[in-house]
């Protein structure tokens, strides 16, 4: 794939600890499957809504693919659509920018302009 960044999205808890550490080990979701689950800038919205449907203040960061080679593996997932997976831990300095989506009156996730 020729994508240059995923998309990770956090809680505001898991944001505040990756801060604190400096390193994203993973959700209890990617400990679990053994990689961290990303998204593309296509698939983030859905993402989202199927798995964080109702949270606010999540924490969505935009991560730099190019230092991770090998590490970042593209699988097939929901509908047949391949997901960028990292094997590997998350270092903060791959964090090449972030918003926090809040919910909007309807209860839907409030994306900026172009997602």
């Amino acid at each position: 794939m020729s994508d240059l960044f995923a998309y990770k999205v956090l809680t505001a808890e898991q944001y505040e600890q990756f801060k604190a550490d400096a390193v994203f080990k993973g959700a209890p979701i990617d400990l679990t499957d053994g990689y961290i689950h990303m998204s593309t800038r296509d698939q983030a919205a859905e993402t989202v809504a199927k798995h964080f449907a109702g949270q606010d203040r999540l924490v969505m960061l935009m991560i730099d693919l190019a230092p991770f080679g090998g590490a970042i593996k593209w699988e097939v997932s929901r509908g047949g659509a391949l997901f960028p997976h990292l094997y590997g831990d998350l270092p903060i300095s791959a964090v090449a920018g972030k918003v926090v989506l809040r919910l909007d009156e309807q209860g839907r996730h409030v994306f900026p302009a172009g997602f």
